[in-house]
């Protein structure tokens, strides 16, 4: 028999974290610029009400002031959170801080944990993970790698161009993928570096002007020019790069899952209410034929979606890479989401499209995430290779 019941005191959680978005965080919501992520005062002040009800950092080790819950604990605490644009800051649980701490706590050593990850899980600090390149260089394809790391007297020197850089402005630090081979083979050849805000061969150029606004800082193109960190900034190994890219990339995939399923989940409740309001034809939105079907397929996405998610953390916390099933998670929930968001506008109408309901502005947050953390398409590719190389091996053996 499989279990799907959480635990009872993630339960306890789970509730809390509900009423916590109802009563302070929602109610917050008119505050908040809608102009790349919230100000640090309003932050701030929703991460102390968070503390104060004992939810902070839900994902994050006690040592660190968090809850410490595995993967299946965050995936229910995460979707609560994620019910508002603002929860997942206010509990200390966004990207790329969330994605970032947890590389640090598996990759790092003693000092990089105290050093980045401590202030960075007490909501001090923000953080960038600086991978993706302007074309012809590293995006879907990590190996086109573009961005070097010479050896220099004292250590490395770092120079390339990175590009759509979440939440750069204002971050305390980077992290940095650089290639250190000569060639990238075999997943060898790139290495992470913990850049600090105030080193002078680090700059922001700018931040692009996206679509989505959410993200504390934005998306920035940064320049690297002779950027001098030394071996102790590595994290990890040399050359092993690309490796802990997957220790952070596919939880937080998964992550970025959970967070976006509360907001498919805000969207649909309120297509619900407008059905049920809503005249037309001589009767409620809700009593016809079309607009039932509307309402149907979002339950059957957002049901879909939270078991795909449930699966995959069900992985992780059994000591699996979770590579598979955090592709399929993703590639799902990103276009299971975008639907959910797309037939609320539909079923809302003017009002769905207007600023009266927050629904445009769902509609532009979410969209970008059938392109990162992988596109929709490059996830498919690679399932279905992964497929093709199964059965060829069942073959084999039969």
């Amino acid at each position: 028999m499989i279990d799907l019941a959480p635990d009872p005191a993630v339960e306890v959680l789970r509730v809390r974290v509900e009423d916590f978005v109802r009563d302070v965080v929602i109610p917050s919501e008119p505050r908040d610029r809608g102009v790349h992520g919230l100000d640090d005062g309003l932050r701030a002040e929703l991460q102390d009400r968070a503390r104060e009800a004992g939810i902070f950092a839900p994902h994050i080790a006690e040592e660190y002031g968090g809850l410490g819950l595995d993967h299946r604990g965050q995936a229910v605490l995460f979707e609560e959170a994620g019910y508002s644009l603002l929860g997942p800051q206010a509990l200390n649980c966004a990207a790329p801080d969330e994605g970032n701490m947890n590389l640090l706590a598996r990759v790092g050593n003693e000092e990089h944990r105290e050093r980045y990850l401590r202030p960075l899980a007490a909501g001090e600090v923000r953080s960038c993970f600086a991978m993706t390149e302007p074309a012809p260089g590293a995006g879907s394809d990590p190996n086109m790698l573009r961005t070097e790391a010479r050896r220099v007297d004292g250590g490395w020197a770092i120079d390339g161009r990175k590009w759509f850089i979440t939440g750069a402005e204002g971050a305390a630090f980077a992290i940095c993928m650089a290639r250190t081979g000569e060639s990238i083979e075999g997943g060898r050849g790139a290495t992470m570096f913990l850049v600090d805000a105030d080193n002078p061969g680090m700059r922001i150029e700018r931040i692009i002007d996206a679509v989505d606004r959410s993200f504390p800082g934005g998306h920035a193109e940064m320049v690297f020019e002779d950027c001098r960190v030394t071996d102790a900034d590595i994290l990890g190994e040399a050359g092993e790069g690309f490796r802990y890219a997957q220790v952070r990339l596919a939880p937080a995939r998964l992550t970025h899952c959970m967070r976006w399923l509360g907001i498919a989940r805000r969207a649909h409740d309120i297509a619900l209410d407008r059905a049920q309001e809503r005249e037309a034809f001589g009767a409620r939105l809700g009593e016809l034929g079309m607009v039932q079907q509307l309402l149907a397929d979002s339950v059957l996405d957002i049901d879909a979606s939270r078991l795909l998610i449930w699966r995959c953390a069900w992985a992780l916390d059994n000591g699996a890479r979770g590579t598979h099933e955090s592709s399929v998670a993703k590639a799902f929930v990103a276009e299971a989401v975008n639907r959910v968001l797309d037939r609320s506008v539909q079923i809302c109408g003017s009002v769905g499209v207007s600023g009266d309901a927050p629904l445009g502005r769902y509609i532009t947050e979410v969209r970008p995430f059938r392109i990162y953390d992988g596109p929709t398409e490059t996830h498919k590719w690679s399932i279905a290779r992964r497929a093709l190389r199964n059965r060829a091996r069942t073959r084999e053996h039969a």
